[in-house]
């Protein structure tokens, strides 16, 4: 069967999505998907506050790390994260709907370099976030779909 890439980004993160019981446990949307692209969104809640009032970092870490994932995996081929690294720049508060975008910056081989940009609703940067992807033998939608 021959897919699109659209197509395959998006039954890609279908896959992906029906598994992942973190991202949808904290309330995560998968907005939008294209090949090599993600933007997921999620909502700071009381229980993501730290001592200081403001949103975990691990909160706004995995929000980013999602959507990397979504990024990354969108191809159709399984990838994992090699490397990532956060810089938190504004604090989330409660109730702000933080969206994360994810693009693809460089992808060969079995590596892939994916930049993610946390703002919340009003467009203010709350944290900036690259990933490094590893790509793994086989195939997220072989028998999907």
């Amino acid at each position: 069967m021959v897919r699109d890439a659209a197509a395959i980004a998006r039954l890609s993160a279908d896959v992906m999505w029906a598994d992942d019981k973190a991202s949808q446990g904290l309330g995560m949307q998968v907005m939008e998907v294209g090949a090599g692209r993600a933007r997921l969104a999620m909502t700071i809640t009381e229980r993501m506050l730290n001592g200081h009032g403001s949103c975990h970092g691990g909160f706004i870490f995995t929000l980013a790390d999602s959507a990397f994932a979504f990024a990354c995996n969108s191809h159709g081929q399984p990838a994992v994260a090699q490397h990532c690294s956060i810089t938190y720049l504004t604090p989330g508060r409660l109730g702000m709907r933080l969206v994360a975008d994810a693009i693809e910056r460089q992808r060969s081989e079995r590596s892939g370099i994916y930049d993610v940009t946390v703002r919340d609703e009003a467009g203010t940067v709350i944290a900036e976030f690259r990933g490094h992807s590893r790509t793994l033998p086989g195939s997220l939608i072989e028998d999907a779909g």
